[in-house]
């Protein structure tokens, strides 16, 4: 996106069209769109946001008013720093890190469901953010790292054993050796633990039991361990557990697998926006808070996994 190149999307609408009115101006505001007056909107040049700025002028045409969208260049210093200045997002970032200052003091005495839900709330928030940051500078770098403080104080207040990244390859498993075995893993399991049981039981071992550990140093010698540090399985280089047991045990190949294995790393670790992930977490945490018995959370967030996979699986074999 150069900074000299801009859209301009001349409207008029018809008559009484309060409610296109409304449609228009939230799609555009929601697109980051500047007001240069009323009815003419400024975009930067880009195929996303012309692609925004044409919709809108299809819809209010449609409607029985005009629409213009015009690309222009500006060669006009001064006039170029006032434009950029409509999309000046400092602001915004400003309040989104109070809202995480907030959230970071009151996490002690707030239960997991209610933290993670706010916790992914503010994480959406600021993609909507970074979405929109046409120009970006160093507020947008330290709201992100603000994210990532954020999140490391989630995980240290609710999973306080999150596993380090090891480094290497992962190594092909054959399944043969793998089965009816006991697996363990940290208990109160959240979004890759549980993920990772429902693989395992779902498409690597059907018999499996599961131990859930109050302390990854209980894990019996005879058990495989999965998502703690030192376990058999857990996370390797940027991939979640999840992913690393697809990827030993051959699973990478099932796009079914493998979409929720990025819907898995999108809320174990953050990464790219899964559209799925805000209904997938909402539900996992109403499971987690109705039970307090793992197994039986298990087979809650199981019948979930089972769903999401069948849609999935029914969208790639169309």
């Amino acid at each position: 996106m150069l900074d000299n190149q801009w859209l301009v999307l001349i409207a008029s609408l018809p008559g009484p069209s309060g409610t296109l009115r409304m449609r228009v101006w939230r799609a555009l505001k929601g697109g980051g769109a500047g007001i240069l007056r009323d009815g003419v909107y400024l975009l930067p040049a880009g195929a996303a946001t012309e692609a925004l700025a044409k919709e809108q002028a299809g819809q209010i045409r449609d409607a029985g008013g005009s629409a213009y969208v015009i690309d222009f260049t500006s060669d006009d210093d001064e006039q170029t720093e006032k434009f950029r200045a409509l999309f000046e997002r400092s602001e915004d970032y400003r309040l989104w890190t109070d809202a995480v200052a907030d959230l970071v003091k009151e996490l002690r005495g707030m239960g997991e469901a209610e933290g993670r839900r706010r916790s992914a709330r503010l994480r959406r928030e600021l993609e909507a953010i970074v979405g929109i940051d046409y120009f970006p500078g160093s507020a947008r770098e330290r709201a992100e790292a603000t994210l990532r403080e954020l999140e490391a104080a989630v995980t240290g207040r609710f999973s306080p054993d999150e596993p380090e990244p090891a480094k290497g390859a992962v190594p092909s498993r054959d399944r043969s050796e793998f089965q009816g075995r006991r697996w363990a893993t940290r208990g109160r399991p959240w979004v890759d633990r549980v993920a990772s049981a429902w693989l395992i039981r779902r498409f690597i071992d059907h018999e499996a039991q599961f131990l859930w550990l109050a302390r990854p140093a209980d894990c019996p010698d005879d058990a495989v361990g999965f998502d703690f540090d030192g376990a058999t399985f857990s996370h390797v280089g940027d991939r979640v557990s999840f992913e690393v047991l697809l990827a030993s045990f051959g699973l990478e190949d099932d796009a079914a697998l493998a979409r929720i294995g990025a819907l898995v790393h999108y809320l174990d670790v953050g990464g790219v926006p899964v559209p799925e992930a805000d209904g997938f977490v909402t539900m996992l945490a109403g499971a987690k808070a109705a039970r307090d018995d793992d197994d039986a959370l298990l087979d809650a967030a199981g019948s979930l996994l089972d769903h999401l996979y069948a849609a999935y699986a029914g969208e790639h074999g169309r």
